[in-house]
């Protein structure tokens, strides 16, 4: 391949993408290629292979995603450049293919419009045309160098005193050398081109970055609770090192969605529709929210994903409007017996209506630990589900709540092979010891959850030793984990820690092992521990 034409189809294809980007700032920003084109890999991306990504790479799998993304991206390019040297209709072909598939996923996109297209037609037009530019510059046809000639004037031409004239005719018309090095500078300023014009497209389109992504919504003020509830007590974590703490900051709390770019809602112009089989349909500002009687309840929240001993799962106290409230004034139908919740970038989940009406605290949250929403974590406003994974009652980013049928409709996840409904398993977690430790006196400690059901006690086994009542931290309540420990002594050798947990009815974790799909791993966790003398 010749890597001077290669490196001429990458940087168009660069200005391209970052054209069309700036294009969608500008309309639709959930239409800008690389966003689109992720957001519909990830919706055909097969369920084995997305909690392979999950597992693998965790919180940075989108990361991977859009890496892996660009770098096919530049394959690609780099072979239309290396191609347009023979054939540069061939070259404008696969351009012109590659446009249409960013278009096709932007068309795909939840909600889409026509316009929709603008952004991937624009990549295409610019990438194809800065493709053209480069590679005729770098290669076409040059003008033949002229041969310079002295030769006598006729009829004046005498021994030692004849005229001369310059023969200004080409000797031979070829191309001139490639200066490679003026090719590099080149286009080096394509790159730098695009590179300003992306810029201008994610400023245009709004904050980014992992900074602003979790930082509160400046345009959300949350006014006070009526009845808080009583002040978290203090955990576990200033006297056993090593365990999660009984809060989970908001900067560890985990993050697992669909959304390859996260979307940032306007408070201002945001809407919350209600409606489906009621008899009142209706839709709120975020103004008429903040109006209504505030709730704060400390509640853990829980992925379907995470493995046992995973960790896809956080605590907080958030602050928020309970759902039943606003169900009972839209007035469901007989025989509705599902809502389904919708996210501003078309994410679903099915919730079932009589959970959310049998007195939990399941709400539309606005703040977490005493602050608005992050983007992150679903603002300006996001589903909560006491006792159920959040792929069936936690959708971030809300802006619908439809009331239906689990037959008549079906969520993002049901519709990937994911259980219908999935309350959430009691489950526990070794935190602490891992790896290697010393000799002598080393707490056992980790954290349990029976969401809505309450973690009433947590054993420990070490070795093929009998299982062991463990220490548990504050109750906070049914809806909120419990931390726990044990005292050991470890002695020199290997050993392999379990632990189970169970519910405030006695029921215990099952010790069956079983994959997160359809709904939810089990199983005991396990750790094992070297102890040097």
């Amino acid at each position: 391949m010749d890597r001077l034409a290669a490196l001429v189809g990458v940087t168009s294809a660069g200005l391209g993408v970052a054209a069309g980007h700036l294009v969608a700032a500008l309309t639709f920003p959930a239409a800008s290629p690389l966003v689109a084109l992720g957001g519909a890999v990830i919706d055909l991306t097969p369920t084995a292979l997305r909690e392979f990504a999950i597992r693998t790479f965790g919180a940075t799998d989108k990361v991977v995603l859009t890496s892996v993304i660009v770098l096919v991206a530049a394959v690609l390019a780099g072979a239309a450049g290396a191609w347009g040297r023979r054939s540069l209709r061939s070259a404008l072909l696969l351009v012109g293919g590659l446009g249409v598939v960013l278009i096709a996923a932007a068309l795909t996109r939840p909600g889409a419009q026509v316009a929709y297209a603008l952004p991937g037609v624009v990549a295409g037009l610019i990438g194809g045309a800065a493709l053209v530019v480069q590679l005729r510059w770098a290669y076409g046809p040059r003008r033949a160098i002229p041969a310079v000639r002295v030769a006598p004037e006729p009829g004046e031409a005498t021994p030692g005193h004849g005229g001369t004239t310059l023969d200004l005719t080409p000797v031979e018309a070829r191309p001139l050398a490639i200066d490679r090095r003026t090719l590099f500078v080149e286009s080096a300023g394509v790159v730098a081109a695009a590179g300003l014009i992306g810029w201008v497209g994610s400023r245009v389109a709004g904050p980014g970055g992992a900074g602003t992504a979790l930082a509160p919504v400046s345009a959300v003020t949350l006014p006070p609770v009526a009845s808080p509830p009583p002040a978290v007590p203090a955990g576990l974590e200033a006297s056993v090192p090593g365990v999660s703490p009984l809060v989970t900051p908001i900067g560890d709390f985990y993050r697992v969605d669909t959304a390859l770019s996260v979307p940032r809602p306007d408070p201002t112009t945001w809407r919350l529709s209600i409606g489906g089989r009621v008899a009142h349909s209706y839709t709120l500002t975020m103004a008429d929210l903040l109006a209504m009687p505030m709730v704060e309840r400390d509640i853990t929240l829980t992925c379907v994903s995470n493995p046992v001993g995973g960790p896809y799962v956080g605590s907080t106290r958030w602050t928020g409007v309970l759902v039943a409230d606003l169900i009972r004034r839209a007035d469901p139908e007989p025989g509705a017996d599902m809502v389904l919740s919708r996210s501003v970038d078309g994410f679903t989940a099915s919730t079932p209506l009589a959970v959310l009406l049998d007195g939990r605290d399941a709400m539309i949250a606005l703040g977490m630990d005493g602050r608005p929403l992050t983007a992150t974590h679903g603002a300006p406003a996001r589903l909560l589900t006491p006792g159920l994974y959040g792929y069936v009652g936690a959708t971030k980013w809300l802006t619908e709540l439809t009331v239906t049928t689990f037959a008549a409709d079906t969520a993002y996840w049901t519709a990937r092979g994911w259980a219908a409904q999935a309350p959430v398993k009691t489950a526990a977690r070794i935190d602490t010891p891992s790896g290697t430790v010393a000799a002598g006196p080393v707490p056992i400690a980790g954290v349990a959850w029976a969401t809505h059901r309450g973690v009433g006690r947590v054993e420990v086994q070490v070795d093929d030793g009998p299982w062991q009542p463990a220490t548990l931290g504050p109750d906070v309540g049914l809806d909120y984990w419990r931390q726990w420990y044990l005292p050991w002594q470890a002695t020199p050798g290997q050993h392999t820690l379990k632990a189970r947990a169970y519910d405030d009815s006695g029921q215990v974790q099952t010790a069956e092992v079983a994959d997160v799909l359809p709904d939810g791993a089990t199983g005991y966790p396990v750790a094992t521990v070297a102890v040097r003398g």
